[in-house]
């Protein structure tokens, strides 16, 4: 890292002695990464990874999603139930003691059971006493464990979001694109007791006091300078062997596009006709989309790459050495290869059910009364009231996401594309019921089902949960969405669920002893762990690329480019006019540069879901930017990266403070922080 021009040292990064780099750096929600950025707890995150909290405090009459919030004094923060955010305190290598139970000849159950174990009396130590709490994670596909000890908070609040068309500017259009204009960014705080610890909402709480907040450069950034990102990717699998690659890149990726391309197809439809819907479906669509468009880049990436060759060339490489070294190792690629061919018709059948009627919101709500379906009985009045309350209390918010049209064509179109894409003795049960019952008609079936269903609507459900008593559970047992849920379960349960674990079972014991041989055979370097969503380091240069023939991108984007793709016409490339007019003055205060704003810049960093939201640091650890996407010419870098492809996307902070301060007037927020010209 000294080489590529860092001037800090390994303590001012990770440091459990005194405050480091580390102590600023947050787990945020159960998916992101975030920035403290201020001694009063404010916390910069992405656009994208705040929006569920936006959607969730919007309405049709007061739409933060598309207009943007501000809160103009700590008053008017908004908490978000449910938001947390962790802190690491330390961590430490422990494979010694969570391996100490483990003897040759264990079954895999065995040898998890004495993982689990020790594992188990390790955190308990780690945390006694204390209110922290802990995980051990494995690395290296469990050749290494580390403990990470954590201080967990729970009172945070929504501080300052962009409107929608800077927070995702470009939408759909320019996801994994490069280049790129979106101002990715929102603003939280931290909120404690009075004694500094974590809390839950409490109004008495108070702004945390981190250990370190992030100080911020206004130098922008060169072409060749040192970038490092710091944050939580949550996971890459760099060590697959060519056979499990080939799965990936040409059969598991393409069937899960095909489906996604036709549920967005319909939810942008009804998104554009009407703008409840548009409020209600943004994050499911961006949800659906940003997989969807991820697997197109990084199957073709794979193929471009010519990964699975490269793949044969170090399996050639490595068969030879195991070989010659008389090492015990040459029988698991021959049989990493014979579990491919059992897994692929497993794994095609459980993409088809998992991305079609298993992830559509009916059933999945459907799923949520199983419990309740099995208390049949006076004797568990305990356990039902406890089940109707959940059900009761969890209807609102199903239903202020619904829309029954929509759910409905989704519905069909799934349905449809599962029976299309699988044998008849590969088929639930729910289809040859409506053979028999509507010749087939799956739309004549829909037409039925969501006219007869208790779960039609937020009033429907509560008038069904009032006074519940068990013996109405045989009402949820032949409610349609109930049965087409249970079939599905069913035929899942019969036929996959055990058969996919035997084979994950059997590639987690391959990959463990392909790595250790890998480990063995590249001794004399030293190889990254695959990302497992603990706190990382990657480092790299911001840099340029050619993403293909006569093709060249420049490193960093502006706010001229905005103004360029500005068309009322299309959706994602509306452009507020109180933008236009800060554009049209020139008035960029202290962040500007050359005339204008810098918005973006890509460099060449390692980085993979769970990386958004991370800062991305200078030379000195002073922060430059958030991280909030990857080039699509650099997608399939989860599963092998090329330094010349592989980009990731940065907001400048500059953008972002430039939003804060001139286009919302929130001054005040700028202020808190530790700027430096």
């Amino acid at each position: 890292m000294r080489k590529r021009g860092l001037r800090l040292s390994a303590e001012d990064i990770y440091s459990i002695n005194q405050s480091s780099l580390k102590d600023a750096i947050v787990l945020f929600g159960r998916g992101c990464t975030g920035a403290i950025v201020s001694d009063q707890g404010l916390l910069m995150t992405n656009h994208h990874c705040g929006s569920g909290s936006i959607r969730r405090h919007s309405a049709v009459e007061h739409d933060y999603l598309t207009d943007g919030f501000w809160a103009m004094s700590k008053e008017e923060e908004l908490p978000n139930a449910g938001l947390t955010v962790t802190l690491l305190k330390w961590m430490e290598d422990v494979t010694d003691r969570v391996l100490a139970r483990v003897k040759p000849g264990m079954t895999e159950a065995e040898r998890q059971k004495a993982i689990d174990e020790a594992a188990k009396a390790i955190i308990r130590e780690a945390t006694a006493d204390s209110h922290y709490s802990a995980e051990i994670r494995p690395l290296f596909s469990g050749n290494q464990y580390f403990l990470y000890v954590n201080e967990v908070f729970r009172d945070v609040r929504l501080v300052g979001a962009p409107p929608f068309a800077i927070g995702s500017f470009g939408g759909d259009t320019d996801n994994w694109m490069w280049p790129r204009h979106t101002g990715d960014f929102t603003v939280f705080r931290i909120y404690a007791d009075s004694s500094n610890m974590p809390a839950e909402y409490a109004k008495s709480n108070v702004p945390y006091k981190p250990a370190e907040s992030l100080e911020i450069s206004l130098a922008g950034v060169d072409k060749g300078d040192f970038t490092m990102v710091f944050g939580y990717p949550a996971s890459t699998r760099q060590y697959l062997p060519s056979d499990m690659v080939e799965l990936i890149a040409n059969i598991s990726n393409p069937q899960k596009i095909e489906i996604r391309r036709k549920k967005l197809d319909i939810m942008g439809a009804d998104m554009d006709a009407d703008p409840k819907v548009r409020i209600q479906y943004a994050s499911k669509y961006q949800g659906v989309a940003n997989a969807w468009k991820k697997w197109i880049g990084e199957s073709r990436g794979l193929n471009r790459f010519d990964a699975v060759g490269k793949k044969h060339a170090f399996e050639k490489e490595f068969t030879e050495w195991a070989v010659n070294n008389s090492t015990g190792y040459t029988g698991i690629l021959p049989a990493y290869r014979q579990l491919v061919a059992e897994m692929t018709p497993v794994q095609s059948w459980i993409d088809q059910f998992s991305e079609t009627v298993w992830s559509h919101d009916m059933i999945r709500y459907a799923a949520g009364y199983r419990g309740l379906a099995g208390m049949d009985k006076p004797a568990v009045g305990e356990e039902v009231q406890k089940a109707v309350d959940r059900l009761m209390n969890g209807a609102a918010g199903f239903f202020k996401d619904y829309n029954r049209p929509t759910d409905k064509k989704l519905f069909i179109a799934m349905m449809e594309h599962f029976r299309s894409s699988v044998r008849n003795n590969e088929l639930p049960d729910i289809y040859f019921e409506i053979d028999r019952k509507f010749k087939g008609d799956i739309r004549a079936f829909a037409d039925w089902a969501y006219d007869n269903t208790f779960m039609k609507d937020e009033q429907r459900v509560k008038a069904f949960l009032a006074g519940y008593k068990p013996s109405k559970s045989k009402h949820i047992q032949k409610d349609p969405f109930y049965r087409v849920m249970t079939s599905f379960s069913e035929k899942y349960a019969e036929s996959y669920a055990g058969l996919h674990q035997r084979l994950v079972t059997r590639q987690d014991s391959l990959q463990r002893l392909y790595m250790k041989a890998i480990l063995e055979m590249q001794e004399d370097r030293l190889l990254l762990a695959d990302a497992n969503f603990t706190l990382r380091v990657s480092y790299g240069v911001v840099n340029d690329y050619y993403p293909r023939d006569a093709v060249y991108y420049y490193y960093q984007t502006t706010l001229d480019g905005i103004l360029e793709k500005d068309d009322p016409a299309i959706y994602d490339y509306r452009v507020p006019e109180r933008l236009k007019a800060l554009h049209e003055s020139g008035d960029f205060g202290m962040y500007g540069q050359g005339g204008t704003i810098c918005v973006c810049f890509s460099a060449a960093n390692h980085t993979t879901g769970g990386n958004s939201g991370s800062p991305v640091l200078n030379a000195e650890g002073k922060l430059i930017g958030l991280n909030f996407d990857r080039n699509w010419e650099g997608t399939m870098s989860d599963i092998m990266y090329d330094p010349d492809m592989c980009r990731n996307i940065v907001v400048d902070i500059r953008y972002c403070l430039f939003i804060i301060d001139k286009y919302a007037g929130a001054t005040h927020l700028v202020e808190e922080m530790k700027i430096m010209q």
